[in-house]
Formats: structure tokens, sequence, C-alpha cells
């Protein structure tokens, strides 16, 4: 088919796949986007952006966004989460407490991204499905739904049941579901009949708030995930698990879930990648979904443009990074299942587990691990802080302003903070500010070098910004 079209096509026009656009076009890059659905999914989503998914976003300028979509009758100060509906995370002893979740609802999110790739003048053609594909070293020639297209890159953010990743062969174990769950938006005769919040009951966890439930029983999967989701079934799990006789009035959106967890073995197989829920699936524990999968998009994002401009170099290092990732929300989302199980043995597990969470030390390893910004890369690098997702803060520059951190980093690339100047290789500007410390952060946040790093700075930037060739 001759040479690409496209610089990138991304199949998903979900938050993940538009966050990956995006990126890929602040980085010099075209990306095409490609969505199956006529009109975006407005089914029940996350509630709300985990910490270092909300830092990815406000490195390009979403703050304001963000900051206007807020929720804040769902939560009227940041909290720390719960993990397996233990409310014991405290944001006060987290290592640093303003690293917190925006309740912002993920239709909502979606709506934000659309409006910014509009803006930036990258095309989503809807209502339009991937059929097949091949890849040569060139690039991957893709059949659509609309007709033959070619792109140099291809990724799938097309969710949990990637048809990217079926069609190019990914791996993907891991352990089949336990539990049939439900979420809706409903309308009952008799509200006063259930407990607000969560409960835990001798048949399995409830969660009511004003119009919206969410239940999980412990008897196996659904005979037809497909299969459309009645009044009736979500009123009768509200009622086996609640112990009440509640009736369901209305109706208006309800999904199924469950545990299933599953992981691609890896996020690339030449010129194919994988991103968000097509990479990793896992229960619905924690809300960690949203936030992993828009850090894959931060990470992929500024290597897949280095690799369109030729230099592949730093695409392995994306799975290298995320896969580890990825395993450990796979990790303590199973943990958090067998912790809400509802019998004797699990109650006294819990009893002892929500002791140990209480601990100070306890507290941060539970809370760094949902919202991630516990997170750390192995980049084979001495200083604690190397490998790590920058937080925002605010730096004294050199002719006496100030600026913030992520501002300076809203129109990609990396950022070297230090009050030496220096001359930099392309795609990286410098902070040059009063007074140390200096550092090196990658265009997706990652510190990358320290003034007390083990490696030098130029050996840091030959690594992270190589010069073609």
């Amino acid at each position: 088919m001759g040479e690409p079209v496209h610089d990138v096509v991304v199949v998903g026009a979900g938050p993940v796949g538009l966050l990956l656009a995006i990126e890929l076009e602040t980085a010099g890059v075209k990306p095409l986007v490609l969505e199956r659905l006529a009109e975006p999914d407005r089914g029940i989503k996350a509630a709300a952006v985990g910490a270092v998914g909300a830092e990815a976003l406000e490195r390009r300028g979403f703050l304001p966004a963000l900051d206007g979509e807020q929720v804040t009758m769902l939560m009227k100060k940041p909290g720390g989460g719960h993990f397996s509906a233990l409310f014991v995370v405290d944001q006060e002893l987290q290592d640093d407490p303003g690293r917190h979740s925006r309740v912002v609802p993920q239709d909502a999110l979606e709506r934000i991204l659309t409006v910014r790739a509009g803006e930036r003048g990258i095309e989503i053609r809807r209502g339009v499905t991937v059929e097949s594909f091949e890849q040569d070293p060139g690039g991957v020639s893709v059949q659509t739904s609309a007709g033959p297209l070619r792109t140099r890159y291809l990724v799938g953010c097309d969710g949990g049941r990637s048809r990217v990743r079926k069609l190019a062969g990914f791996a993907f174990p891991g352990t089949d579901p336990t539990i049939t769950g439900y979420q809706a938006l409903v309308e009952f005769d008799a509200p006063g009949k259930l407990t607000q919040g969560w409960q835990r009951t001798p048949r399995g966890l409830i969660t009511s708030i004003p119009g919206r439930v969410f239940t999980a029983e412990f008897d196996g999967p659904p005979p037809d995930r497909d299969a459309p989701v009645t009044r009736a079934e979500v009123e009768a799990s509200i009622q086996r698990v609640s112990g009440t006789d509640v009736r369901v009035l209305s109706m208006t959106k309800a999904s199924r879930w469950t545990d299933h967890a599953r992981q691609a073995t890896t996020y690339r197989l030449g010129r194919v990648l994988l991103a968000g829920d097509a990479a990793h699936v896992h229960s619905p524990f924690g809300g960690q979904g949203l936030n992993l999968g828009l850090v894959d998009a931060a990470n992929l994002g500024w290597k897949l443009a280095a690799a369109v401009r030729g230099d592949d170099r730093l695409l392995d290092s994306y799975t290298a990074e995320r896969h580890p990732v990825g395993a450990r929300v796979l990790e303590n989302t199973r943990a958090q299942v067998a912790l809400v199980r509802p019998d004797p043995l699990t109650t006294a597990l819990r009893s002892i587990v929500s002791e140990l969470i209480r601990l100070p030390d306890g507290n941060r390893l539970i809370g760094g691990m949902l919202s991630g910004t516990g997170i750390r890369y192995d980049l084979g690098d001495d200083d604690p802080l190397v490998g790590t997702l920058a937080k925002d803060q605010l730096l004294t520059l050199a002719d006496g302003t100030e600026g913030r951190l992520y501002a300076l980093m809203e129109n990609g690339g990396g950022l070297l903070v230090s009050p030496s100047e220096r001359l930099l290789p392309p795609g990286v500007q410098q902070a040059q500010t009063k007074e140390g410390p200096s550092l090196l952060v990658r265009p997706d946040g990652c510190i990358a070098w320290t003034e007390t790093s083990s490696t030098s700075l130029d050996e840091a930037l030959a690594r992270w910004f190589p010069r073609k060739g």
C-alpha cells in the first residue's frame, strides 16, 4: 500500500485513547483516532480520576477544566480512598497529602478531552471498526469498516475486550471471574430500607448512595455477560445482598461487572501497542483502572512520537516500566476481592488488615498503591527520586519570578530544572532557577536524573532524549 498515510492510528476514543492522541499531537505527531461507537458511551463509568492520572492531565493544562467539573457533593475534601471497602486510608498520613484524586466523572473527562482534541485538530472517526490488519517493517495496513488505511504505528486503546489485542495475538493470561456485580442508577420504592454507604453482608457487598447502587455476589460469573441488564435481575441482587424487600421502581442505566483479572504479557508487538484496559483488566475495587490507563498514555505518547520521527529505542521501555505497575494493580485488586468475601474467616482477616493499614507506614503503603503516587520505575539509578513521578511544585526562577513545574511542562518535552545554564538537546527546555536542587523531568513527569544521581546528567540526556542516528 506504499508509504504510511498516518503517523499513528489510535483505536478507541475513551479517556486513554484521547489523552494518547493529545500527547502525540503535543509532541508534533498527527494521530488519527478510530472509535467503533457512533456516539460516546453514556453508561456508568468511573466517578473519579486518581492522583497520578489527574497529574498527567494537569501537566497538559487541564487543571481549570478539571476544577470546573469536580463533583464536590460526593467528596467534601480529598480522601485517601478505600481498600476492599475498608475506609481507613488517611490522606493526611500520605507523604504528599496534596496529591489526591479528583472527583470528575469519566463522561465529563471524555468531554473535556474531546474538546481539546478538536482544538488541536485531531481527527476522530466515529462508527468505524477495525476488521483486520497486517504489519510489516514499514508500517501497518489496516482494514476498517470504512475502508483501508495505512499507518506507521497502531495502538489499541479499545477496552478490556480489545479487538486490536485479539487480532494482533497478544497473550492475555490471568484469572477467571468469581463475582457477579451490578452498578445501576435507580429509584427505590422505599430508600430508607437500605443503609447508605458501603455494607458488607453475609450474602455479599452493597453500596447505596442516592440514585445509585452497587452490588457484588460471590457466586461465580454471570451466565451471559453480554445479555441486556434487566431491572428484575438488579432488584433481585439488591434484595439478596441487603436482605430487604426494597423494590426498584425505575432504572435508567445499569451494567454488570466481574473480577476477572488479566494482563498482556507485553504491551508491544512490533508496530502494534496496547494501553489502558486493552492491556490489563481487573475488578473496580479501589477505583484504579482510569488512573492506570491515563498514565499508560502519558508514558507511551512521547516515546511513540520519537519512534515516528525515526528512533524507536525508547519504545521497549514502555512495557518495561508500565507492565510492573499494571501487575501490581492486578495483585492488589485480587487481594481486595479476597478480603471482602462474606464469611467469618474473611471477617477476622479484615479486622487485622484494618489495624495494619491504620499504622502510618501501612497507611502510606496502601495509599500510595491506590493513588499511584508510590510508582517508581526501575531506571537503574540509586537515587530514590529517580523513577518516581514528580509532583507539582513552585519554582523560583533565575529572574526572580515564580513558575509551577507542571505549567512549564504544558507544551510537552523534557524539562531540566537547574540554576546552572547549559546546552540541551532538542526536546528539552530549561527552567533556570535561583538555587537547587537540580533535576531532569521526562515529558511523562518521571524524574530521570537529580544532582545526587548515580549517573551523570549527560548520560540521562543521552538515554531519554537521544539524537537520531
